[in-house]
């Protein structure tokens, strides 16, 4: 708080407390997490470090938008997950606004919620190289495009041209995908090291993934 120090006819001293009021910078991980990997948070990790954002928001969807929709399981156990690989990471927090909001999750309006209820948040949308190509052909892209800056993960064989400015991020490779540890879930086979530990042993407390 910036304090003024005004003085009455008296000559008394008042001091008057303003707000210091500060932009700041917050990255958005947004998807299915269907599950989180660690994939997700070396991502998120690196992000926040090298363009020094504030924190990272995980904001897991209710309903993917896509029209190759995948299947997913039950909201709560995806936010269970989350809660668990999240926990402990200082600048990680996670929050619930699509899946609260429910059906079918669009970015633009997440974007104009969040600004809504945090008016000096800068937002940045940190995305895979490989989601760059289909900014296209989301929701009212050319209005998400002057809420948000986008930040795209650099990976082998996907250009760093874009249709929308885009901030270019170099981090680890690791090739993890959500698709292929419920494959390996569903063939009984190993995902040590691929989830966090406390999200490996919640799939399995659960069940999770083994009918697909």
């Amino acid at each position: 708080m910036k304090q003024t120090e005004l003085k009455t006819p008296l000559q008394t001293k008042v001091q008057i407390q303003t707000p210091n009021l500060q932009r700041h910078a917050v990255g958005i991980m947004g998807g299915t997490f269907n599950p989180v990997h660690i994939g997700h948070l070396i991502m998120a990790d690196q992000v926040m470090a090298q363009l020094r954002l504030t924190k990272v928001s995980f904001i897991p969807d209710a309903q993917p938008p896509h029209q190759d929709e995948k299947e997913t399981i039950a909201a709560q156990d995806r936010v269970a997950m989350l809660e668990l690989a999240l926990a402990g990471h200082a600048g990680f927090d996670l929050d619930l606004l699509e899946v609260a909001r429910g059906g079918k999750s669009y970015t633009y309006d997440t974007i104009v919620e969040l600004k809504r209820r945090h008016p000096l948040a800068d937002y940045y949308l940190i995305l895979g190289a490989d989601m760059i190509d289909y900014l296209p052909t989301w929701r009212r892209i050319d209005d998400l495009a002057k809420l948000v800056t986008f930040v795209g993960v650099k990976r082998p064989g996907y250009p760093t041209k874009a249709k929308y400015p885009v901030i270019w991020v170099d981090t680890p490779e690791v090739a993890i995908s959500s698709t292929k540890i419920r494959q390996l879930v569903a063939r009984h086979c190993p995902i040590n090291y691929l989830v966090p530990d406390k999200v490996q042993a919640y799939i399995k407390e659960k069940g999770l993934y083994l009918e697909h």
